[in-house]
């Protein structure tokens, strides 16, 4: 059974990946759709700056945080191994740290970078935006999906 300073690790792991998952969830379910239905020009203003937006401390702080705790909730796994729970614990965090994480920085941020380099009003951003929420929503509904599975198969490990 997890109990002490680790179990209270893995119930800020299972935190962390949920609060990812609802934010995650959040956008895929109405942000984006709402940001779809505008002109393309308000589109990417509007996508533009919740990008600008998202990088700072709150949000940051969760999704970092929670990608550090998933590399420690690791890391005392294979130090403890603690039997009961062994799997789910290193599966919670392989699901967090590349389906979450590791999904955000290959596949969510490069679409913004690029997103990013474009005006509004211009041409190339109207060509561009409607790809852009079809490929980011769906890097996003993956990440939902594995920040939802992580903080569930952390929360098995515990019973």
């Amino acid at each position: 059974m997890i109990d002490g300073p680790f179990f209270v690790l893995v119930v800020a792991g299972v935190l962390g990946a949920g609060l990812m998952a609802g934010v995650f969830c959040a956008f895929s379910v109405f942000v984006m759709r709402g940001l779809a239905a505008l002109p393309p020009a308000q589109g990417v203003a509007a996508m533009k700056a919740i990008n600008v937006a998202a990088v700072r401390p709150p949000f940051m702080t969760v999704f970092g945080g929670a990608a550090v705790l998933s590399a420690m909730i690791a890391v005392v796994t294979f130090v403890v191994w603690p039997g009961d729970g062994t799997v789910e614990l290193l599966l919670g965090s392989a699901l967090y740290l590349f389906g979450s994480f590791g999904l955000t920085v290959v596949a969510n941020a490069p679409r913004n970078d690029r997103l990013a380099r474009l005006t509004p009003g211009a041409p190339e951003a109207a060509v561009y935006w409607p790809v852009y929420v079809r490929e980011w929503t769906f890097w996003n509904h993956v990440r939902t999906a594995a920040s939802a599975a992580s903080a569930l198969v952390y929360v098995l490990a515990l019973t």
